[in-house]
């Protein structure tokens, strides 16, 4: 499964509308042949992160960013069912409290940084300080170009120390975010996801894309890649996250410890 056209490691020549949120190929004509193969790759990630957690050499790091019904939280189901919980921990990043405002905006976000051995799942992340600052005009551009650089060299010192780093930007389009929404004010089951702020948010479409576009082409990096995933639909979205995860984890050439010596002859009475 060829997934390297989603994959962003430079600004250079990148434009977001160059990728269809529509975007289905990865299924083709065989959903179950689809399903199959997601299946298969989420039984390779359990294995995988097993083998991070008792290897203990590496962090792992992945950021889910993406407007509102994108999927954000069905992806970390889907794609993470059956994982250790013990070496997995999910990091929600919503405002910031007063404490947090007193410091720098990276200084909630370190904390919550994986440890050797650990998988986190930034829900959202340091990337919201360039985006819903921006886009409501609460910093400027001054500020935000120098954010840039600031989660540049954050991420380049956690990579340095050790921890692979993957960043999703889920890219639904304008009018399926509508129906998705049209279904969580209608359906009784969903609409306790319904938050009438979103509709503000979706009057900003076009800002929120101008602002995902330029922090995607200042932070892609060899060592903090981004993925532009299509999210129109669920399977393609989730082939394409779990493949690129498989991916990561298997250039980490990750093994298990050694046994204990003579391990062959201890008695277990």
């Amino acid at each position: 499964m060829n997934i390297a056209r989603y994959r962003i490691v430079s600004g250079a020549g990148f434009a977001l509308g160059d990728f269809d949120p529509d975007d289905k190929s990865l299924i083709g004509a065989d959903k179950d042949a689809a399903r199959a193969a997601l299946e298969a790759l989420r039984a390779r990630i359990e294995a995988l992160q097993e083998l991070l957690y008792a290897d203990g050499r590496y962090g792992f790091l992945l950021v889910l960013q993406a407007m509102d019904t994108a999927g954000k939280d069905s992806t970390i189901r889907m794609v993470f069912d059956g994982v250790n919980p013990q070496g997995v921990r999910v990091a929600a990043f919503k405002a910031p409290t007063a404490e947090e405002l007193a410091h720098d905006f990276l200084w909630r976000v370190h904390a919550r940084a994986p440890g050797k051995g650990e998988m986190v799942i930034f829900n959202r992340s340091h990337y919201e300080d360039v985006l819903i600052t921006r886009v409501n005009g609460w910093i400027d551009r001054r500020t935000w170009e120098a954010r840039y650089r600031r989660i540049g060299e954050f991420e380049r010192l956690l990579s340095d120390h050790g921890t692979c780093i993957l960043k999703f930007f889920l890219h639904i389009s304008s009018e399926e975010q509508k129906k998705r929404l049209i279904e969580r004010r209608d359906d009784p089951a969903k609409q306790w996801k319904f938050n009438p702020n979103d509709l503000v948010t979706r009057r900003q479409w076009g800002d929120y894309m101008k602002a995902y576009e330029d922090a995607i082409a200042a932070t892609a990096s060899d060592h903090a890649p981004w993925f532009v995933v299509p999210a129109n639909s669920k399977l393609q979205r989730n082939l394409i996250v779990s493949q690129a995860i498989v991916e990561a984890l298997q250039r980490l050439d990750l093994r298990y410890p050694p046994a204990p010596p003579d391990i062959a002859k201890i008695v277990i009475a």
